[in-house]
């Protein structure tokens, strides 16, 4: 794991997750470290961490992506990176209003369905704090 790119891409995942992404990336790697070096390789030194798009913006469109395809099993993880990165609550919901037109109401209702999830417990979690 001591690579350049493996710690470059390691930064912008534990910015954007958290100790939450931090705790599942580890249960990743205790069963496959390849995948979980794949993931911070690939996915966060690679692509997140090129110039086209700044964080906020990439998140907006993983969000998008991952309710069209109905990939429901990622979405808290990157709900909450949206969060930590400077996203709205109400921006993320015209994200999922938004999906209702090109992904359909199924995947949108899912998809509300994990962003009040992961609202209510941050919310529980900060103690009655704002989200």
């Amino acid at each position: 794991m001591g690579n350049k790119r493996y710690e470059k891409g390691w930064g912008i995942f534990e910015k954007l997750t958290g100790a939450d992404g931090v705790t599942e990336l580890e249960r990743i790697h205790a069963l496959y470290p390849d995948l979980a070096n794949l993931i911070i390789s690939n996915g966060f030194a690679d692509i997140y961490s090129r110039p086209g798009l700044n964080l906020r913006e990439r998140e907006l469109v993983t969000l998008s992506s991952l309710i069209t395809q109905g990939a429901t099993e990622q979405l808290p993880m990157h709900v909450n990176a949206a969060l930590n990165i400077g996203l709205t609550p109400d921006e993320i919901m015209e994200i999922v209003l938004q999906s209702t037109v090109y992904a359909g109401f199924p995947k949108a209702l899912s998809a509300f369905a994990v962003v009040m999830d992961v609202l209510e417990k941050r919310t529980t979690h900060s103690s009655g704090a704002d989200v």
